[in-house]
């Protein structure tokens, strides 16, 4: 008896791969003809420092993502441990964001700024690139808001959202 062992899948192991290799979570927001949308991401790169630059993929053609994806303009927000509660609502699909309890502004520019924990970085869309089922923007930063005292990161690991700070320094 012969026993023929299934190759594994491709797809299920890359998902597999990155779902344990943790990512800076960011919140990216950008006006639309409808008024500020915003998405979750954990897909945010530094490119390049000179000229500052970096890169993000939407995953998804409808909704937020949508709007963002044809954007002249975003804001890329990194989340800090505070801003927990905002990582939560905007990759929560459906859920309202912008409310009156949202702490939130727009630029001179008109692109919508969460007040949050952490940097905020207004970038220009240079390109848009399909790639396999996503489209991946490229962007240059234009503007940094710094905040007054960043708190310490927010990363996506495993499926859920986690903090690094002193306590996950290894030992040189």
């Amino acid at each position: 008896m012969t026993v023929e062992l299934q190759a594994p899948s491709l797809t299920s192991d890359f998902k597999a791969a990155f779902g344990g290799h943790p990512a800076g979570v960011s919140i990216i927001t950008a006006d639309s003809v409808t008024g500020p949308v915003g998405i979750t991401a954990s897909s945010v790169a530094s490119v390049s420092a000179e000229p500052p630059l970096l890169a993000f993929s939407l995953a998804a053609s409808s909704g937020s993502a949508a709007a963002i994806a044809v954007a002249d303009s975003v804001v890329v927000h990194l989340l800090t441990t505070g801003d927990l509660e905002l990582a939560r609502t905007f990759a929560t699909s459906g859920t309202e964001r912008f409310t009156g309890s949202m702490v939130w502004t727009r630029l001179k520019t008109g692109e919508p700024l969460l007040m949050h924990g952490g940097y905020a970085l207004r970038c220009k869309i240079l390109s848009r690139t399909p790639a396999g089922g996503s489209l991946l923007l490229a962007a240059e930063v234009e503007e940094i808001i710094v905040p007054d005292a960043a708190g310490e990161p927010m990363v996506y690991h495993s499926r859920t959202f986690h903090w690094l700070g002193k306590h996950s320094v290894l030992p040189g």
